[in-house]
């Protein structure tokens, strides 16, 4: 469906290009379908150079023929990206927004018409194709224009759609995720070096690690309590090292750390 789309990226930071990369990368876009802006004329045309295509500082010239328009702004410059665009376009175009706190229906009262609104959240890791985006529209979003933003996601990672209700709580867990788990990745990187490993050899083994254990819970289907205890055999060092990270409180404050993350995202749009 993509195919025959033409699509404004308005924005050109990590998650801007990563999407524009991604799009070209899956083939279902052809570079001179994709248009692109920037803040300043050095970085369009960092950019530009960059992905191959067009990148202007003009949001208007950049969505003026687009089929869909790709909001990669943050929270506090939505408004102003929607007021440079509004009106400018020659056709109804599909707007997905990745700002965080950012509803459907504040984008759609800033437009004042039918535009039909989509918000992504994607993560990080669509950087290279491992990342999580989670989908939900607005009311004047149907299930194809959902399909189309699915086919851009795709090549990024995992997509799935949800109500928008979830979409704060999807931001603190699936969004700030990486970052708590970049914290825990250093953290146990940390024992490694305390008991005498090189420092690069410990943060290789709990990558890969991580990486191990994340595919066996997306492989297996399995509750990662039954996976955890397939690793803690009776009287043994495993359940001896749950039990002092359990001393340290380390459920409850990850499961907080995401409520925390979760509030403020919802704050950022208001």
């Amino acid at each position: 469906m993509l195919a025959q789309k033409k699509i404004a990226v308005i924005g050109s930071g990590t998650m801007g290009r990563s999407i524009a990369s991604g799009l070209l990368r899956s083939g279902k876009v052809a570079p001179k379908a994709l248009r692109a802006t920037a803040r300043t004329k050095a970085s369009a045309e960092k950019v530009a150079k960059e992905l191959g295509f067009p990148c202007t500082t003009a949001n208007a010239e950049a969505a003026a023929d687009a089929d869909i328009v790709i909001l990669c702004v943050k929270p506090k410059d939505v408004t102003r990206a929607v007021e440079s665009i509004k009106g400018r376009s020659r056709k109804a175009p599909l707007v997905i927004s990745i700002a965080a706190g950012i509803s459907t229906g504040f984008i759609e009262g800033t437009f004042g018409d039918s535009t039909p609104v989509l918000r992504a959240m994607p993560n990080t890791p669509c950087l290279i194709g491992k990342g999580m985006t989670v989908l939900s529209k607005g009311s004047h979003a149907t299930d194809a224009h959902v399909a189309l933003a699915t086919e851009i996601f795709e090549p990024l990672g995992k997509v799935l759609e949800l109500e928008e209700k979830h979409m704060d709580t999807v931001t603190g867990l699936s969004a700030s995720g990486p970052a708590f788990l970049y914290i825990i990745i250093e953290a146990l990187a940390d024992g490694g070096v305390m008991r005498g490993l090189p420092r690069s050899v410990a943060t290789t083994l709990v990558a890969q690690m991580t990486l191990g254990a994340a595919e066996m819970v997306l492989t297996t289907g399995r509750h990662p309590a039954a996976l955890k205890d397939d690793v803690t055999t009776p009287a043994g060092c495993t359940i001896a090292g749950i039990l002092a990270l359990e001393d340290g409180r380390i459920r409850s404050v990850l499961a907080r750390g995401v409520e925390t993350a979760a509030k403020v995202a919802g704050e950022l749009g208001k």
